[in-house]
């Protein structure tokens, strides 16, 4: 069977280039071996949000008391229905993929994918069988899986990766984390919520290492104020599961120690999924578990692209997204504009929360930047103080030569649902002058971005 465009990956870059292609008049098709929606509806980002969500409400309810209402009896997290529930969402969301593909004409070939030369991709079934298609484009969207150290293999018991960490059907008692990155720090806040013992061990001097220092420094006393018990420029040396509980040791500058924890969850990055799908046989180059392409997704063989966790860029589901809607677009004959990965949002869903934008102060000042500074505590935001979550703030960075909004850091309440302003403002490129004098509603979390902005440029009113 013929097709304009094959994808193979049903992602957040896959399934959103198939629809857009499809938008655009192209007969087009998606292979997907699994199900609908790749690991972001099934296993990543709105599974694990739909978790992180059943932690708040069971912090609400525990702390009720600070907001003037007293229940009767012990409030108790079942993980069992929480999981459930988290599946029950994933499922739905996959099911509206579904959907989509129907409203927009497309097939979906079930089965794994491998390119081949001549624009051809091979699909093998369950049952063995192996169907040849053929496309004019084939885009690549097969993202990634998680990552292991040789000393911190997994077994899905003990040692377990975020799979496993979202479909537990028992709570552990202890819970060793490694690596506080979004997907460690996001686990971690969730099973210490809901009363699991968390330790939380970095390599790094700071958790979530990528973003803002201050940032990192806050949630680190953040997560130390919750219970969690945090150890950054720490290495797991060794892991023995032999016995009923595992027996980690940790290397720290402290020295080395053995910590006991009922499972180990490895939570150290991702690898991009480029195995076994035709990529030597085709021709495509690669380096560094990526594959090269173009500022429009094109790979050194015509005809074939490749988009999401398997290139170069920021591996976030909002990033392949964009980036199959520029591949399409081109495909298309249209003028897409290529991506500025500098003005991409990251957002951390811990609680607090973490979003940012741009340049870190430390980036900026090795760029070779002068540059003012803006920072706004939510201590003194009325709304945080009304909803009773005061930690946090947000921090702007802008040159001083020309005004340029260089980055923004925040962490705190919603701050995820904050930083699409800054994101907006800087495509935009809005001066500081300009958000100063834009109103901003009050009460709310998002007054922040203009008193920072405020603050960078001396005239802070509320500090």
């Amino acid at each position: 069977m013929n097709y304009d465009i094959i994808v193979i990956g049903s992602g957040p870059g896959g399934y959103v280039a198939a629809i857009r292609a499809s938008q655009l008049g192209m007969k087009t098709a998606v292979v997907e071996k699994s199900e609908l929606g790749g690991v972001c509806l099934n296993w990543g980002c709105i599974p694990t949000k739909a978790l992180l969500k059943s932690a708040q409400v069971f912090q609400y309810i525990t702390h009720a008391s600070d907001y003037g209402i007293q229940l009767k009896g012990e409030a108790s997290p079942d993980l069992e229905a929480m999981v459930k529930r988290s599946r029950s969402v994933a499922e739905g969301m996959s099911n509206g993929i579904q959907y989509l593909f129907k409203k927009n004409k497309i097939d979906h070939i079930k089965g794994f994918g491998e390119v081949k030369p001549g624009k051809i991709v091979s699909v093998t079934d369950d049952t063995g069988k192996i169907t040849d298609y053929q496309a004019n484009h084939i885009i690549l969207a097969t993202g990634s899986t998680s990552r292991e150290l040789p000393n911190l293999k997994q077994d899905g018991g003990k040692i377990i990766g975020y799979r496993e960490a979202m479909t537990l059907q028992k709570q552990p008692k202890s819970l060793i984390v490694v690596g506080s990155g979004a997907i460690g720090s996001e686990f971690a806040y969730f099973y210490n919520a809901i009363g699991t013992k968390v330790t939380l061990i970095e390599l790094l001097p700071d958790v979530v290492p990528l973003e803002d220092v201050d940032v990192s420094k806050q949630l680190g006393r953040s997560f130390k104020k919750a219970g969690i018990k945090v150890m950054t420029s720490a290495s797991v040396e060794a892991v023995n599961t032999k016995g009923k509980i595992c027996n980690v040791k940790v290397k720290s500058k402290k020295g080395e120690e053995t910590l006991e924890a009922e499972v180990v969850l490895s939570a150290i990055g991702i690898k991009s999924t480029i195995e076994n799908i035709g990529l030597e046989k085709t021709g495509i180059i690669t380096a560094k578990d990526k594959v090269l392409v173009d500022e429009y997704y094109q790979t050194n063989i015509e005809g074939y692209y490749a988009i999401g966790d398997i290139v170069h860029g920021q591996a976030l589901a909002h990033v392949a997204s964009h980036e199959g809607i520029t591949c399409v677009e081109k495909i298309a004959g249209l003028n897409p504009e290529p991506i500025d990965y500098g003005n991409i949002p990251a957002c951390t869903y811990t609680h607090p929360e973490v979003a940012s934008v741009g340049l870190t102060e430390k980036a900026a000042k090795e760029a070779g930047y002068d540059i003012k500074v803006g920072k706004f505590p939510f201590t003194a935001s009325g709304k945080a103080s009304a909803s009773g979550s005061r930690d946090g703030f947000v921090k702007v960075i802008f040159d001083t030569k020309y005004g340029e909004w260089l980055g923004a850091h925040m962490v705190g309440e919603n701050v995820t649902e904050m930083i699409a302003e800054v994101v907006a403002a800087r495509k935009l490129e809005a001066t500081a002058y300009e958000i100063i004098k834009s109103i901003h509603p009050h009460p709310t979390m998002s007054e922040a971005v203009m008193e920072a902005v405020a603050a960078a440029y001396g005239e802070a009113i509320h500090i």
